[in-house]
């Protein structure tokens, strides 16, 4: 079974600020939804090719997220 992990970060003010702007505007987003659609996009799109091996589950949290369905056990 999949569990989550909580994090504590630091971000600069002007991005949690826009980071905000979006949350305000789009009530069906929150704050795990939208930091889980960016970690996964951002491991797709710059992993190495040799650290590949979880591409399909972290596709999957991507598209989940995207498309507001709770992450299943993958």
């Amino acid at each position: 079974m999949d569990s989550n992990i909580s994090l504590f970060v630091e971000i600069p003010e002007a991005l949690h600020q826009s980071f905000q702007t979006f949350l305000d505007t789009r009530p069906d987003w929150d704050q795990d939804r939208v930091m889980s659609a960016a970690l996964s996009l951002f491991l797709l799109q710059n992993r190495p090719a040799n650290e590949r091996q979880n591409d399909r589950q972290t596709a999957r949290i991507y598209l989940d997220s995207i498309f507001k369905r709770p992450v299943e056990q993958l």
